[in-house]
C-alpha cells in the first residue's frame, strides 16, 4: 500500500524557485531517506507533507487515515511537567481503555441475569481488551522507560522538569514522544543531531524494526546506511529515487550519471557530425546539396538536446607527503591532563607507526580533541611524554578554523602560507576545492562553515605533511565533499589521527580504533564496523587476557603485517585505477585527432596514430583485468 506519494510537486519563495519537480512513492514499511545540498528543499517539502507549507503546483498525498508524526530539526517542548510526566500523557487514551474496562467488569459483575446484555458487554470488553494489549497497556511503563534509556536519558532524569532541559535534550525528548506514538508515517528531520554513537545505534535499530512507513533526511551516511531501504535525492529542484540503502543509492547515482554522460557525449558527436556535413554540403552550392542541407538542419533542430549532466561532485585533490617518516612515527606515554577538578585522562599511552590510521572516538568531554591539541602543542600536559619520530611533518585540521583569519580574502589566506608559489598555482588549488573566479576574494569572516572547511583543506594539501592530524573533519562538509575526502585520505601514504563522529567516515579511513571513555582507554584493530563487531564478542576479549605477553606481542606483529598488506593491495588498486583513466584520457584524445581530417594528409603520421591507438586498447584491456584483479582481492572474492 502506498502511504505517502507526490507527482510534481514545486515550490517557490519570491523568485527563488526552490522545487521545480519533485516525485516520490513511499510503501508501507519502508524506509526512505531524502538527501541533497543544504538549501536544496529537503525540509521544505517535509513541512509540506505535514501541512505546514503549501505546494506551488502538482500532487502530495498521505493514505487515508494513515497517522503522521514528525520531528523537525529544533523541536521544543514548553511545559513544566516532568521528563516522565510528559511522556507518561502519549498513553492518555490507553489509561482511558483501562477506565472503561473496570467499569465493564462491574457492569458485567452485576449483569448475570440479563443475558443480551452480558453478551453486549462481554463482546466490547473482548474488543477492547484486544485494543487495551495493542496499544501497550499492559507494558507502556517499560516502553517509556527503554525509549528514555535508548535516548540517553538517565532515571535521575525522570522527575526533572522539561522545561529546565537543554536544547538537545528537549530535541530528543520530542524524539521519544513520537516513537512512542508510534505513527503509521514517521519524518524525522535530522534525527540524529544530539545523538552520541550509543544513542544513534540503539535508534538505528528501532528505526530498523519499526512497523510503519519511515521519511527521514539525515547527512549521517552511516544512520542511512543502516535504516533506510529506498532513497531520494533532490537536485536542481527536481528528485531522482532509488533503491537500497545510501551505499546503493551512491553507486546507483555514479552509474546512472556515467550513462547520462555517455548519451550527452554520443549526441554532442552526432551533432558535429551532421553539423559538418551540412557544411559540406553547403559548399557544394547545387540546389540539391543545399535541400539535402536545410533537411538535416530541421532533423537536428527537432533532435531533442540532452542537457549536460550535473557532477556536483566536482572536487578533486589528494595528500600528497613531501617525505617518508621512520617506523615510528609518534610515542606517547603517561600523558595526563586535567582542566581545573575537571580530569580528562591520566596515563594515556599510544605507539603510532607509520601508515596507521588511527581514529579516536568517544562521549563528548572526554578529551578526544584535546589530544590532537596537545600532540600540536597547543596544549601542555601536565604529565607525560610527547615524542615525535624522525622526518615527521605533522598538519593539523582544525574543526573551529581558528586559525584562519577572518579579516583576510581566501586568496590572501593561502598564498601568505605558500609565499613562494606563484598567484596563478594558489588560485589553481583553491579551485580544486571549488574556489573559482572573485570567489577567491572573499573575505574569510562572510564564509560559510562549509567553505572555511575547504580552505583549510586546501592548506593543509599544499603542506604535504606526512602526520595529518584531523579533528572533525568532516563537520560543515556536504555528502559529496566527504566522499571527495576519503578518496583522498584513502590514497594517502602518511599516517592519520583523526578525532571524528562521522561512523561512515571512520568506516572507509580508520584502521585502529581508540575507545577513549571517562573509565579508560580501548584500542580495537579495524575500522568502526569491526569495532562493533569486536564490542559485541566480548568472550573474545576474555580469551586475550590468558595470553603470554609474547603471544601478544607476536599476535600484533601479524596484525600489523595484516593492515600492511591490506594498504599495499589497496594501494595497488588505485594506481591500477589511476592507470586505466590515464589510458582512458590518452585513447579519447587519439580518437579526437582519428576524428579530424587534418591528419589523413600525413600518412605517415595517420599510420602510427592507428598503430598508437590500438596498442592503447590492448594496454587498456590488460590495465582493467589488473585493476579487477585488485579490487576482487581487495572485496575477499
Amino acid at each position: 500500500m502506498i502511504v505517502l506519494s507526490a507527482r510534481g510537486v514545486s515550490k517557490s519563495f519570491g523568485v527563488n524557485a526552490v522545487l521545480k519537480d519533485v516525485s516520490l512513492t513511499l510503501q508501507q514499511g519502508e524506509r526512505m531517506g531524502l538527501v541533497g545540498v543544504n538549501g536544496c528543499g529537503k525540509s521544505t517539502l517535509m513541512r509540506m507533507i505535514v501541512g505546514l507549507e503549501t505546494p506551488d503546483g502538482g500532487e502530495l498525498s498521505v493514505a487515508r487515515g494513515a497517522r503522521v508524526g514528525y520531528l523537525a530539526q529544533q523541536s521544543m517542548v514548553q511545559s513544566g511537567a516532568s521528563v516522565w510526566d510528559e511522556l507518561q500523557r502519549v498513553y492518555e487514551p490507553v489509561f482511558a481503555m483501562e477506565a472503561r474496562l473496570r467499569e465493564l467488569e462491574n457492569e458485567m459483575a452485576s449483569a448475570h441475569e440479563d443475558k443480551p446484555r452480558f453478551e453486549r458487554l462481554s463482546s466490547e470488553y473482548d474488543r477492547l481488551l484486544a485494543a487495551f494489549e495493542e496499544a501497550d497497556g499492559y507494558s507502556w511503563k517499560s516502553m517509556v522507560s527503554g525509549v528514555l534509556n535508548g535516548l540517553g536519558f538517565t532515571p535521575a532524569q525522570y522527575d526533572q522538569r522539561v522545561d529546565s532541559l537543554s536544547g538537545g535534550e528537549q530535541t530528543r525528548l520530542c524524539l521519544a514522544r513520537l516513537l512512542l506514538q508510534k505513527p503509521d508515517l514517521l519524518l524525522l528531520d535530522e534525527p540524529t543531531n544530539h545523538l552520541d554513537m550509543e544513542t544513534l545505534q540503539w535508534l538505528e535499530n528501532y528505526l530498523a524494526a519499526y512497523r510503519g512507513s519511515v521519511l527521514v533526511i539525515s547527512h549521517d551516511r552511516y544512520f542511512l546506511d543502516h535504516v533506510c531501504t529506498c532513497m531520494v535525492e533532490i537536485l536542481m529542484g527536481a528528485s531522482e529515487q532509488y533503491d537500497g540503502n545510501y551505499t546503493r543509492y551512491f553507486a546507483q547515482r555514479q552509474e546512472r550519471f556515467e550513462t547520462r554522460m555517455r548519451a550527452y557525449e554520443l549526441q554532442q558527436k552526432e551533432i558535429e557530425r551532421q553539423q559538418a556535413i551540412i557544411a559540406r554540403f553547403r559548399m557544394y552550392n547545387r540546389e540539391k546539396s543545399i535541400r539535402a542541407a536545410e533537411s538535416r538542419e530541421k532533423a537536428l533542430e527537432r533532435m531533442e538536446k540532452l542537457d549536460k549532466p550535473v557532477d556536483e561532485r566536482a572536487i578533486r585533490f589528494r595528500f600528497e607527503a613531501r617525505r617518508r617518516t621512520g617506523e615510528d612515527v609518534l610515542i606517547l606515554r603517561g600523558l595526563q591532563k586535567s582542566f581545573g577538578d575537571k580530569h580528562l585522562f591520566s596515563g594515556f599511552d599510544l605507539h603510532v607507526r607509520a601508515g596507521d590510521r588511527i581514529a579516536l572516538i568517544g562521549p563528548n568531554g572526554v578529551g578526544k580533541s584535546t589530544l590532537i591539541k596537545l600532540i600540536v602543542g597547543e596544549e601542555t600536559p601536565d604529565a607525560g611524554e610527547i615524542r615525535f619520530g624522525a622526518n615527521v611533518d605533522v598538519g593539523y585540521y582544525d574543526q573551529h578554523q581558528s586559525k584562519l583569519d577572518p579579516q583576510k580574502t581566501v586568496l590572501d589566506e593561502v598564498w601568505d602560507r605558500f609565499p613562494r608559489m606563484e598567484q596563478a598555482d594558489v588560485r589553481g588549488a583553491l579551485g580544486l576545492f571549488l574556489f573559482t573566479g572573485d570567489d577567491v576574494f572573499q573575505p574569510i569572516h562572510t564564509l560559510s562553515g562549509g567553505e572555511k572547511g575547504r580552505v583549510a583543506l586546501t592548506a593543509l594539501m599544499l603542506r604535504k605533511d606526512n602526520l595529518l592530524l584531523l579533528d572533525e573533519p568532516t563537520n560543515h562538509l556536504d555528502m559529496d565533499s566527504r566522499e571527495v575526502l576519503e578518496d583522498a585520505l584513502s590514497g594517502f601514504g602518511g599516517t592519520i589521527i583523526t578525532v571524528s563522529h562521522d561512523r561512515y567516515f571512520i568506516n572507509r579511513v580508520a584502521d585502529r580504533i581508540i575507545e577513549m571513555r571517562p573509565d579508560g582507554v580501548t584500542e580495537y584493530l579495524g575500522n568502526y564496523d569491526d569495532y562493533i563487531e569486536r564490542k559485541n564478542r566480548p568472550v573474545e576479549q576474555e580469551a586475550t587476557q590468558g595470553k603470554t605477553r609474547t603471544e601478544l606481542v607476536k599476535e600484533k606483529r601479524r596484525e600489523k603485517q595484516s593492515r600492511e598488506a591490506l594498504r599495499q593491495l589497496k594501494a595497488r588498486a588505485q594506481q591500477a585505477e589511476r592507470a586505466v583513466a590515464d589510458t582512458e584520457a590518452r585513447i579519447a584524445e587519439m580518437e579526437a585527432a582519428m576524428a579530424d581530417p587534418a591528419l589523413y594528409q600525413d600518412a605517415a603520421r595517420a599510420a602510427q596514430v592507428q598503430r598508437d591507438y590500438q596498442q592503447a586498447q590492448k594496454d587498456l584491456q590488460s590495465l582493467y583485468e589488473q585493476w579487477e584483479a585488485a579490487e576482487a582481492e581487495l572485496s575477499g572474492e
